[in-house]
């Protein structure tokens, strides 16, 4: 039975209610600014909802005509004849593709070993894993990429790329932790039918696991659709641009066309925020469940 008083609920939905607002204000501000005529651009941060007089000549607002905000989508074709944003969100696409199948299929089987395997040494093995993680990016960016250079793989998607079949320490964490909870009447029912360690992870681990795997697969992909600083040094090449760089170089030349920069801006911000809606519910159960046991 719940104990809470009536009051207590009803005052925290409000306050729940008045943050909703803070954080969506910035988003509301972005796709209404693309979303006005080039009248409002003479504004250094246009009205968030424009006003009557921005439509229509003077004569028209005499009469009292053009009085009602109407969202036109110029600022969207403007843009995307600027720079060359499909070009871009195809390669963000692909990166951001073959980075979630790598941390994916590295991590998993990184956890497996660190989970469901025994074997001496695996607890200081795992420490020290996780203990790579508070070493700084960018203590390790210059050696890296000399090494990079040097392989010839600057300009390319390799470096972009290629870690992620590499394991990551954080993804490896969170798919231990839910490994962890798996039956292990299973494991060792497959064990006893002659099944191999590889396809136990395949076949019997991995099905189980999907709330984890959207977990990781949703941060993973974030973390190289919003990337800056990786394509920014590896890439020179315009024409393998990724759509943060294509958004800095749109705002270098155009930087004073608001509504065409936030057009650009909200097609970048759109796709995640739909990929989130999808997997938002099996998103927060992996969160719930990779950390009940330890």
């Amino acid at each position: 039975m719940n104990t809470v008083p009536r009051w207590r609920r009803i005052a925290g939905h409000v306050v729940l209610i008045a943050l909703s607002f803070v954080f969506v204000m910035p988003f509301a501000w972005l796709v209404t600014t693309s979303l006005q005529p080039d009248t409002e651009r003479s504004q250094l941060v246009p009205a968030l909802i424009p006003g009557p007089k921005s439509f229509g000549d003077a004569a028209e607002q005499a009469t009292g005509k053009h009085l009602v905000y109407q969202p036109t989508l110029v600022q969207y074709e403007k843009g995307l004849t600027r720079v060359p944003v499909l070009m871009f969100f195809r390669n963000t696409l692909l990166v951001c593709v073959l980075t979630v199948l790598g941390t994916i299929l590295s991590s998993s089987l990184v956890a497996y070993g660190f989970s469901i395997l025994k074997w001496r040494g695996r607890d200081v093995v795992f420490f020290v894993m996780l203990a790579t993680m508070m070493l700084p990016g960018q203590v390790t960016m210059v050696p890296v990429f000399t090494i990079w250079r040097k392989l010839g793989a600057v300009d390319t998607y390799v470096p972009l790329v290629l870690p992620a079949f590499l394991g990551n320490s954080f993804f490896i964490f969170l798919f231990r932790q839910f490994f962890l909870t798996v039956p292990r009447e299973l494991i060792e029912a497959a064990r006893m039918d002659g099944a191999s360690e590889f396809r136990i992870w395949a076949r019997i681990v991995m099905p189980l696991s999907v709330p984890a795997i959207a977990t990781v697969g949703l941060f993973s992909f974030l973390g190289a659709w919003n990337d800056f600083l990786q394509p920014l040094i590896y890439l020179a090449d315009q024409t393998k641009y990724t759509l943060s760089l294509g958004l800095a170089m749109f705002r270098t030349q155009y930087g004073s066309e608001y509504g065409q920069m936030m057009a650009v801006a909200t097609l970048m911000v759109v796709p995640i925020i739909i990929l989130f809606f999808f997997a938002q519910k099996t998103f927060i159960q992996g969160i719930k469940t990779s950390g009940l046991k330890g």
